[in-house]
Order: C-alpha cells, then structure tokens, then sequence
C-alpha cells in the first residue's frame, strides 16, 4: 500500500522547514505521494515541485483555506490544484489581509497581561510576513519560557476565548470551496475532529459542504486518534465523501505525528486519491 501524506506544512507559511527540507524529510520518511498544504498561500509550491522532481517523489500542488463557518476558523484543504489559477491567487491574496493587523492586536492583549514584545518575538519565527499566525506567537512563548510546547501556548494564551486571542474574518465556506474547484482541485475538510460543533451543526456543515461541490474529508490524520479514525470513516461513507489522509505536519519536534507516519486509512472507505494517475 503506498503511502500519501496530503497535508504539511513549510516555512512558507507556518512550518520551520523549507519546501525542499520538507520534500526531502518526506522522501527520507517512505512517503510515496506528497503534497504540501501551506495555510491561504502557493507561494512555496514551484520550490516543492521542483524539490520533489529531484528526488523521483509524486508530488500534489495543494493549499489549506483558513475559513469562518459558525462563528469558528475551520480548514479546507485544496489537492490538485492549478497554483496559477486567478480566482484562487485572488482569493487567497484576500485572505492573507488583515493577518498583521490581528497580530498587533494579538501582542497588545498579550501585553496587558504582562507577556511584553510578542509581535517583535513571534516575527523572528515568520518565513513570510504575509502569514503571521498564532503558531509564530507560540514558537515565541515557549522561546520566552511562558510555555513549555504549542499546546500549552494555545490552551493558556491563544486558543478560542483565551487572553490572547484575536478573532479573524476569513473567508467563507464558500468561496474556498469555489476557489479550489476553480483550480480543478479536490475540496478536502481538513481534520474534522478538531472543531468544537454540535452533532446537529456537524451535519449542516457536511451537507454545505458536499452541495456546494466538496469532495472528501481527513479521515486519518495527525489531529485525530485512532478512535476518531474510524469514526470519521464512517461519516465519510454516511455522506458520501471520499477519504483523505495526512499528518498535517509543521516541524521537527512540534508535530503530534511525523511526516509519513500515519497508519492506513481504515478499510471501507473510497480514498480521494482512488482515481489520480501517479
């Protein structure tokens, strides 16, 4: 059984490897098909391409869509994308405003509780300016010795209702899964189990999702257990999405599963790879 890993992360937007470290990490790992899903961002997909070329490694052009649904950020995943495709570059270019903003607006609350320079320090973390995000402030609290890992920043200062959080405008279900379909790419609801809905506002968000063209969910992925594996399985089936597999990976050290390190996907399910020519 080949192994895809369909979601990670570079320095483009919030991982600490480069594209061609984190191609070659892959290749080194027995990955057998590797996308790399910056956040709102295509920048690093030409250097992945060509890393991945170089190293007889099947590569998948992707993206991860910051997106408001409910009142909560939630991830779309974009796989087989046409990086070059107006609507999306458009679309992603929008997204990506405001970032700094709420990153200021992020270190002033910090401040008041006596975390002080936290934007100067998070900047020392950003591989692109444009993408400055929570994971750069936590890389600069652990550094600070506030926090002792990336959870512990999130749940104390910068998760949903924590005293650093900011909340951010993205995009909408809509126009992200628009934005990739326009790129000919598979629309992907990335890590499902991660979001904090009611049963009865998981199922509206499947069927929007699945009416407005979305194609599959992360079944097995670094933000799951092993419970949740095959539970999403089965919600893949019930609403008839195909089933999508990656470790979501940011860097050494900080990830919860290493690049190609997942198991398999839980047997049953339709892969959404099952007709790609690779």
């Amino acid at each position: 059984m080949r192994n895809f890993d369909l979601h990670s992360h570079s320095n483009v937007s919030d991982g600490t490897l480069t594209p061609t470290a984190l191609a070659e990490r892959a290749k080194s790992n027995g990955v057998d098909v590797w996308a790399m899903t910056d956040h709102d961002e295509i920048g690093g997909i030409a250097e992945a391409r060509v890393a991945a070329k170089a190293l007889d490694l099947p590569y998948v052009p992707g993206v991860e869509i910051s997106i408001t649904w409910s009142g909560q950020t939630v991830h779309i995943v974009g796989l087989q994308i046409d990086e070059t495709n107006p609507i999306l570059v458009n679309g992603l270019a929008s997204v990506r405003g405001g970032r700094e903003q709420r990153a200021r607006e992020m270190s002033a609350q910090l401040e008041k509780i006596g975390i002080p320079g936290a934007f100067e320090g998070a900047l020392k973390f950003v591989g692109n300016p444009d993408l400055i995000s929570r994971t750069h402030f936590a890389r600069y609290l652990i550094e600070s010795g506030v926090c002792s890992n990336l959870q512990d920043a999130f749940t104390h200062y910068l998760g949903d209702g924590a005293q650093g959080y900011v909340p951010h405008r993205w995009a909408t279900l809509q126009n992200a899964v628009e934005w990739i379909r326009a790129a000919d790419g598979v629309a992907v609801i990335a890590h499902p189990g991660r979001y904090k809905f009611t049963e009865m506002q998981f199922d509206a968000l499947f069927n929007e999702f699945k009416e407005l063209g979305g194609a599959a969910i992360e079944v097995t992925t670094g933000s799951h257990t092993p419970d949740q594996y095959d539970y999403y399985a089965k919600v893949a089936n019930t609403y008839g999405f195909l089933a999508s597999r990656g470790s979501d990976f940011h860097g050494p050290g900080e990830s919860r599963v290493e690049l190609g390190a997942l198991p398999p996907l839980p047997s049953g399910v339709r892969p959404v790879w099952h007709d790609w020519h690779i």
